[in-house]
C-alpha cells in the first residue's frame, strides 16, 4: 500500500476551488501546491459528485477500514491458535 503523503479534503477542496471557481489552469495549480496534475483531476471528479453519494463513498471506505482492521485480528487469532496446536502436537 501507498505511503504517500496524505491531504485532508479541505486541502483538495481549496486546490478544486482554485481550478473550478478561479479558473487557473490544472497545471498551474498543481505546480504551485506541489501535487501532481492526476491528483488534482481525480479530486476535482471526487467533489463534483453530489455531497449524497460523497458520503456514502466516505462510508463505504470506513466500512472497509474497519473490516480490514477485524481481518487483521481474527487473522492474528487464527495464528496464535495455529501454533498452539501445534506445540500440542
Amino acid at each position: 500500500m501507498s505511503t504517500g503523503i496524505r491531504f485532508t479534503d479541505e486541502f483538495k477542496q481549496d486546490a478544486v476551488a482554485q481550478v473550478v471557481e478561479r479558473g487557473y489552469a490544472v497545471s498551474e495549480v498543481a505546480e504551485r501546491l506541489g501535487i501532481s496534475t492526476k491528483s488534482l483531476y481525480t479530486w476535482k471528479a471526487q467533489f463534483a459528485k453530489s455531497p449524497r453519494v460523497r458520503s456514502e463513498v466516505a462510508e463505504q471506505a470506513a466500512e472497509i477500514r474497519r473490516l480490514k482492521r477485524e481481518l487483521a485480528r481474527v487473522t492474528e487469532e487464527r495464528t496464535i491458535l495455529k501454533k498452539a496446536t501445534l506445540n500440542k502436537a
